[in-house]
């Protein structure tokens, strides 16, 4: 019998000793493997064509091609592109932002604790986001405050949609979703489903950046 696959991750940062630490703290866990380290962004096509790894860790700030250029290249190339985790200094630097919209699935800062960091790919390598609602506010209301508009309304999203929506942009896992709308968790799988067929978004993230650009959850207030 063949031993469980283990997650692949890519590591990308222009620095060396970021690197070497993040390597040495998914290495020690049994079910994680780094595949390979990349310098720039510019490295990252070939490297995840060759590897194919599961989660790739992000710099958002490099000097050639930065994370937001690499991440927009591998969605938009990629049939099956793997999930993006950004990595930063700053929760409020609006290369995130970019990067979120882009098609990562979630980000970290650089001084996340090893469990912190272990728990974020685990949680984007099983097809989750890692959203932080208040940080992602935060973002939409520096970097564009309604700016897209009544896009969500010609979505046509219906009403219990919407509701999942704002439930969402929250925080709130399909769980607690089902709890809060007294709906059984498979109902809320698919209009969840629905919400980012809709949308035309990758995945949570994408979906609660959009409410927020177009306006339909307020940035403040």
């Amino acid at each position: 019998m063949s031993a469980t696959r283990r997650i692949g991750v890519l590591l990308v940062d222009d620095e060396d000793l970021i690197r070497a630490g993040l390597r040495a703290i998914l290495d020690s866990e049994s079910d994680l493997e780094v595949l390979g380290e990349a310098a720039d962004g510019a490295e990252v096509p070939g490297l995840v064509s060759r590897l194919r790894p599961d989660v790739v860790l992000m710099d958002v700030r490099m000097p050639a091609v930065d994370g937001i250029r690499a991440t927009e290249h591998l969605v938009s190339t990629m049939d099956s592109p793997p999930k993006v985790l950004v990595v930063t200094t700053f929760e409020n630097d609006e290369y995130v932002y970019e990067a979120l919209r882009a098609g990562a699935s979630g980000f970290l800062l650089k001084r996340a604790r090893p469990e912190e960091i272990v728990a974020a790919v685990r949680t984007v390598a099983a097809g989750d986001t890692l959203l932080f609602p208040a940080a992602i506010r935060r973002l939409a209301n520096h970097h564009s405050p309604g700016r897209g508009g009544d896009k969500l309304a010609r979505a046509g999203l219906t009403v219990r949609e919407a509701e999942v929506l704002r439930l969402m942009a929250t925080g709130l896992s399909n769980v607690e979703i089902a709890g809060e709308l007294f709906l059984g968790v498979q109902t809320v799988k698919t209009h969840v489903g629905n919400v980012l067929g809709k949308l035309c978004a990758r995945d949570r993230t994408q979906a609660v950046i959009k409410a927020y650009e177009s306006g339909f959850i307020p940035v403040s207030g």
